[in-house]
């Protein structure tokens, strides 16, 4: 019987005996090269879809780009024409060397080798990003020389994936359908270099003052310097930053072997001659502000528009004039002035336009002194004080901080109107503890403060930054009786003859009761009358406060009359000591100048409460009480009060000098409107009694004004 061989097992696979995560793996490897496969065959469809559609080159020299923009005043009038300024084709054999040397080096140092999209680039770019997460910035360095042409031609600034998406495959359409040379001339041709200027022979023109086909080496550095930021190193907006930016340039061409490394070094931008900059006027302020808001107000990106204006151009010379003639010599001013609904009827930035575009009226952060007790005021009255309330000035010590009075004395029982009137600076500082220091921080929010603020106590004297156009939108909003106004300079914009936007006024957003506004108006037009504001009377009701801060650094008048709010800050960019600078001065009377003549046309309104005297009125041997200097309470950055020997003197100030001028209701009743006066005492006989609380002992002098501030 023949024997059996032994059967040998079946050998299984390696599918079969792998582990799970074996199986896994693979079968993700597959599913990511189908993925891949199909991305790639997607990819290739859209590229050679879009080249097939993409206009012929002529066609995208001759495409326009960029938008003219009109901008109009109030009245019609143009006030200036924006938008793209061209110069001459160049062709690329006719642009210097140079210059496509240096925008190849620091844009696309990989252009003559990429295929419209650099994926080294793109990975340093996320890499960069990711180191960045969490700050807000953007992922840059990305778009290549191509992509940037796409941008440009085709597609908007809009910053989101699908539109880097789309900007991607157009490059890569692009590189598919032109040469390197017709790419990099289309880009040099129309890529933006700020000022208006599209394309190097324009910005060779408005910079240097010649074609761009004679550039120099240096020259071509600060115009391929440009491109990453055309508003920041714009040479005439900032010479400085131009020059350092060109220098950064001419290296990365000798890192890139563009240049030698002794030519680089040979080069100077600061050489470059620039060409004289067309005279502008203060009108560019408002228009430097209002204009970049079209991004968020409308969608068209290539039609003109037509934009009509809130600014009134009378208004607009008279904010000019009194800023130029009032602010000191070593001083800068600027104003802002609101409408009741919120327009802006006049901006005025700085001293002159040409010699600096900084817009301290909107962009300047300063320290307000006294004029932020507005929102302690309001804090106070809303919490149910009343002007009439009774309260004691007298030393107070919060958290180790002791504010004191200029006088170096305290009056006792006195009225808050009193305390208001003359910047009684420990009743505002008893008000802000006791209502809380992060009470008024709110009210001062929610009266449209948008910068930081500060809760210790001194905040009560302003030790926080703000804005001009704040603290004028803040006093806006008291004036139309505690209903929210927002400064707003455009109006209506329209796109070939369509209206595309219009204003709508928002008086749905009441910040505090009619009748706590009403009551801090009255406190506001008693400064004004007879207390720390009186140079910025104009002959008809006015409601305002002053403020200035430490050593006389800044000065403030912010006020309203007639439905119009206007505010003046005065000082030095580099926060140095401005001699005899208070708001009650120079800021004061360029408001009246200013006002007196904007609200000329306008009928004169009444406020709901008459001007009523403070309470020393009755003591007509201390008008002196009236006329001390509104010059700040004077403590260092951390709160403290500085020495008194530290202080300037208060006494060699104009308003010192006024210390003879009598005060009485037949003045004020001329300066403000037309009650009849009151019966003036008999100087024979004594005062009319009054409440025994409210009246200061005889011995006793009243108070005198405080300084304000911080």
């Amino acid at each position: 019987m023949a024997s059996r061989k032994p059967q040998t097992p079946a050998r299984k696979s390696w599918w079969r005996t792998g582990s799970a995560w074996k199986r896994i793996a693979l079968w993700t490897l597959i599913a990511g090269v189908g993925v891949g496969l199909i991305a790639m065959v997607a990819l290739l469809t859209a590229v050679y879809s879009t080249r097939s559609s993409l206009p012929s080159y002529d066609e995208l020299k001759s495409s326009p780009n960029g938008q003219m923009v009109r901008v109009h005043a109030a009245d019609s009038t143009v006030l200036v024409s924006l938008g793209p300024s061209y110069g001459e084709w160049i062709k690329y054999d006719q642009i210097p060397q140079v210059m496509k040397d240096a925008i190849i080096a620091v844009e696309d140092r990989r252009f003559e080798s990429h295929w419209g999209v650099d994926p080294l680039g793109l990975a340093r770019a996320v890499r960069t990003g990711i180191a960045n997460r969490g700050t807000g910035r953007r992922l840059q360095g990305a778009s290549t020389i191509t992509q940037q042409v796409a941008r440009t031609i085709f597609l908007s600034n809009k910053y989101d994936f699908g539109r880097k998406m789309r900007e991607a495959v157009l490059a890569l359409a692009m590189e598919r359908k032109f040469s390197k040379d017709q790419i990099l001339e289309l880009y040099l041709n129309k890529v933006y270099f700020g000022g208006g200027a599209y394309g190097i022979d324009a910005a060779s023109r408005k910079f240097f003052g010649h074609p761009a086909s004679s550039l120099s080496l240096a020259e071509a550095a600060v115009i391929a310097g440009l491109v990453k930021a055309p508003s920041h190193y714009s040479p005439t907006a900032d010479a400085e930053a131009a020059v350092s930016r060109a220098s950064v340039v001419l290296g990365v061409m000798a890192e890139t072997g563009k240049i030698s490394q002794a030519t680089a070094a040979a080069t100077d931008p600061r050489t470059v001659k620039l060409a004289p900059e067309p005279r502008q006027n203060s009108v560019r302020y408002f228009t430097d502000w209002a204009l970049p808001q079209l991004e968020t107000l409308i969608d068209e990106t290539e039609a003109p528009l037509e934009v009509w204006t809130t600014l009134d151009l009378g208004m607009q010379r008279a904010a000019d004039e009194a800023i130029r003639k009032n602010a000191p010599g070593d001083a800068q001013g600027a104003l802002v002035s609101l409408d009741r609904d919120g327009a802006v009827r006049a901006m005025v930035g700085g001293k002159d336009y040409v010699a600096s575009i900084y817009n301290r009226a909107t962009q300047a952060v300063r320290q307000p002194g006294s004029a932020f007790k507005l929102f302690v005021y309001l804090s106070a009255l809303e919490a149910g004080h009343k002007v009439d309330d009774i309260v004691v000035d007298e030393p107070v010590t919060i958290n180790g901080w002791s504010p004191r009075n200029n006088s170096g004395r305290n009056s006792g029982q006195i009225t808050i109107r009193t305390a208001f009137t003359y910047s009684i600076n420990t009743i505002a500082a008893k008000l802000g503890q006791e209502v809380g220091f992060g009470t008024v921080a709110d009210m001062a929010r929610r009266f449209g403060i948008t910068t930081p603020i500060n809760t210790q106590p001194a905040m009560v004297l302003g030790t926080s930054n703000v804005r001009l156009i704040d603290m004028t939108r803040a006093f806006a909003s008291v004036g139309q009786k505690g209903v929210a106004v927002t400064p707003y300079g455009i109006t209506r914009v329209t796109a070939n003859g369509n209206v595309i936007y219009q204003h709508e006024v928002d008086t749905s957003h009441v910040l505090v009761a009619p009748y706590v506004a009403a009551q801090m108006t009255d406190l506001l037009q008693t400064a004004v009358a007879t207390g720390t504001g009186r140079a910025a009377q104009i002959g008809r009701p006015v409601a305002g406060k002053t403020g200035t801060t430490s050593s006389n650094k800044d000065g403030w008048f912010i006020g309203f009359s007639s439905g119009l709010t206007t505010g003046v800050w005065m000082g030095r960019d580099d926060a140095k000591v401005v001699p005899g600078l208070q708001g009650g001065t120079a800021p004061a009377r360029a408001f009246a100048a200013f006002m007196t003549k904007a609200v000329a046309k306008r009928p004169v309104e009444q406020f709901e409460t008459q001007v009523t005297l403070p309470e020393w009125q009755l003591e007509p041997e201390d008008n002196a009480y009236y006329t001390a200097p509104d010059n700040g309470m004077f403590v260092d950055a951390d709160g403290n009060p500085l020495s008194e020997e530290r202080q300037p003197r208060s006494d060699d100030s104009e308003e010192g000098a006024q210390g003879d001028e009598q005060l009485d209701q037949d003045w004020i009743d001329r300066m403000t409107g037309n009650r009849p006066p009151a019966p003036q005492p008999d100087p024979g006989r004594a005062p009319p009694p009054r409440d025994a609380a409210r009246q200061p002992p005889q011995d006793r002098a009243p108070p005198r004004e405080n300084p304000e501030g911080f």
